[in-house]
C-alpha cells in the first residue's frame, strides 16, 4: 500500500466535500471465514464451469486520487484490502461448484474522484476484465450511478461509503443492491432522543449544499420541531466555502443550546478552529461525516481538542467482543500506514458487507450473482456486527451498535439512549481546551 505523509492526510481531509454525497493496488487483508445461520444452499446455476479457473476476480472503481481520496485511504479501503489479504493467506474461499478453495484477484481502478470516469471503468471491469463480483465506489452519489450499471449486467453490489433516502429509493428499483451504512432515517431520531433526555431547548443547523446535507437537515428540522425543540436557524453553505466565521458568529449570537453541522471535513474542521478562536462553546457541538474519523483529532488539537464533540454513526471496542477484536485486527494490519485512522461509523458496517459476500459464496457454493443476491435477501449471517440480516435489502437497524457518538477523553463513546450506550453524554459539552 502506498504511504503518504501525515500532512497530506490533513490536506486531503480538508478537501473532502462529499462522503455519502488508475492502478490496481496491492490487496490488503480479509476477514476470516465466519459461519452463517441456516443450511448451505444447493448449487443449481446450470452454467458451464471452467475447471481451469483458479481465482475469484473482484473489481472495484475507487477514488484513490482527487477530493474523495481520503475515504479510500481511511474508510472502506482498509477494510477491503485487509479482507482480500486474509482470505488469500487462508488459501481462499471454498467454492463448491469448482470443488476447491479459490483465492481472490483484486482489480482496483482509480476514478480520480470523477463520476464519468467511474461509470466507464465499471463497464471496463464487466465487459473487458469479466470480473466475478464488484465492490462499490466512494460516496452516495457515485453509488447511485454505479448500481444501475451493476444491475444491467446482473451483478450484486453491497454498498460502503454511502447511505441515504435516495439510495433507499434505488434499492426498490434495483434488487441487486444492498445498503449497509446507517443514515438519517435512524440517526436523526437518535439525536432527538439524546437532546430530549438532556433537555436541549434549541438548535442551530448548518448543512452543506449536497445530497447528505440537504437530506439530513430536511429530516432534522421537522423532527426537532415535533419534539418541542426550537430551530433557531437553518443555514446552508457551499462545499467550497472559504470562511465559516460569519456562520459561527451568527450561531453564537443565537444562543442555541446545540450547534449542528451536517457537513464534511472541509467545512467542519475549520469551523471547529474558528469556534475555539471566538470562544463559541455551545452545550452541544454535533458534526457529520469525518467526525467519526480519528483524523479529526489530528486536525483539531488532539484528544483534548475534540472533547465533547458529537458525531454521526457510532461503535467502539466496548460494543461487543467481535467489535473489539475487529478494531484490534484492522489497527494492527494498518499500523505502518500513516494515512490510516479508525472510522467509528463505517468500518464495522463495511467489513460486515464483505463478510456477507464471503459467506454467501461459501453457503451457496457458487459464483453466480443471481444466486448470491437471492441468498443474501433471505438469510442471516454471523459477522463482526453479530447476527446480521437485511430487510428490503437494507441492513436491519437492530444490527447497528450505535447511531450517535461523542469524543470523551479521546475515545469514541456511543451515547444513544438505550442498550447500545457505552457512556452517558457529556452535557453540556466541556469548555474548549486551551490552545497548546
Amino acid at each position: 500500500m502506498m504511504k503518504k505523509s501525515l500532512p497530506r492526510l490533513l490536506i486531503a481531509a480538508l478537501l473532502v466535500l462529499v462522503l455519502c454525497a488508475g492502478c490496481a493496488q496491492t490487496p490488503a487483508a480479509t476477514s476470516p471465514a465466519a459461519t452463517t445461520a441456516g443450511a448451505s444452499a444447493s448449487v443449481s446455476t446450470g452454467k458451464t464451469i471452467d475447471p481451469n479457473k483458479t481465482e475469484i476476480v473482484i473489481g472495484a472503481v475507487r477514488s484513490q486520487t482527487g477530493v474523495y481520496a481520503l475515504f479510500d485511504q481511511t474508510a472502506f479501503g482498509p477494510c477491503y484490502r485487509m479482507w482480500v489479504d486474509e482470505i488469500n493467506k487462508a488459501g481462499g474461499i471454498m467454492v463448491k461448484e469448482y470443488g476447491k478453495q479459490m483465492k481472490i484477484k483484486l482489480i482496483v481502478y482509480d476514478d480520480t474522484s470523477d463520476m464519468g470516469t467511474m461509470t466507464q471503468l465499471y463497464q471496463k471491469l464487466i465487459l473487458e476484465d469479466k470480473v466475478d463480483f464488484l465492490l462499490p465506489p466512494v460516496s452516495t452519489a457515485f453509488l447511485n450511478a454505479a448500481v444501475p450499471i451493476a444491475a444491467q449486467y446482473g451483478y450484486v453490489m453491497i454498498g460502503a461509503e454511502g447511505g441515504s433516502a435516495t439510495l433507499k429509493a434505488s434499492i426498490a428499483k434495483y434488487p441487486n443492491f444492498f445498503s449497509v451504512l446507517n443514515y438519517s432515517e435512524t440517526q436523526i431520531p437518535a439525536q432527538v432522543e439524546i437532546f430530549k433526555e438532556n433537555n436541549v431547548k434549541s438548535v442551530y443547523i448548518v448543512f452543506v449544499q449536497d445530497t447528505h446535507g440537504i437530506e439530513y437537515s430536511g429530516a432534522a428540522v421537522p423532527a426537532f420541531a415535533a419534539a418541542g425543540i426550537e430551530v433557531k436557524a437553518v443555514k446552508s453553505v457551499p462545499p467550497d466555502i472559504a470562511d465559516m466565521t460569519p456562520i459561527i458568529n451568527d450561531a453564537k449570537a443565537s444562543g442555541a443550546d446545540a450547534f449542528i453541522m451536517y457537513t464534511y471535513p472541509g467545512q467542519t474542521y475549520p469551523a471547529i478552529a474558528i469556534a475555539k478562536s471566538v470562544n463559541y462553546n455551545p452545550k452541544v457541538f454535533l458534526v457529520g461525516p469525518g467526525g467519526s474519523f480519528d483524523s479529526i483529532k489530528l486536525a483539531c488539537g488532539g484528544d483534548t481538542g475534540v472533547e465533547g464533540i458529537m458525531f454521526e454513526g457510532a461503535w467502539n471496542t466496548k460494543s461487543s467482543p467481535e467489535a473489539k477484536a475487529f478494531a484490534e485486527k484492522i489497527q494492527a494490519f494498518n499500523k505502518d500506514d500513516t494515512n490510516f485512522g479508525m472510522d467509528w461509523w463505517g468500518h464495522l458496517a463495511y467489513y460486515t458487507g464483505l463478510q456477507v459476500l464471503q459467506q454467501a459464496i461459501e453457503k451457496t457454493g457458487t459464483l453466480d450473482n443471481k444466486t448470491i443476491i437471492d441468498y443474501i435477501q433471505k438469510n442471516h449471517f454471523t459477522t463482526v456486527m453479530g447476527d446480521t440480516f437485511f430487510v428490503d435489502n437494507e441492513l436491519d437497524p437492530s444490527c447497528y451498535k450505535g447511531q450517535v457518538g461523542q469524543w470523551q477523553k479521546g475515545y469514541p463513546e456511543v451515547i444513544d439512549v438505550g442498550k447500545n450506550r457505552t457512556a452517558a453524554p457529556e452535557y453540556p459539552k466541556p469548555d474548549w481546551a486551551p490552545a497548546a
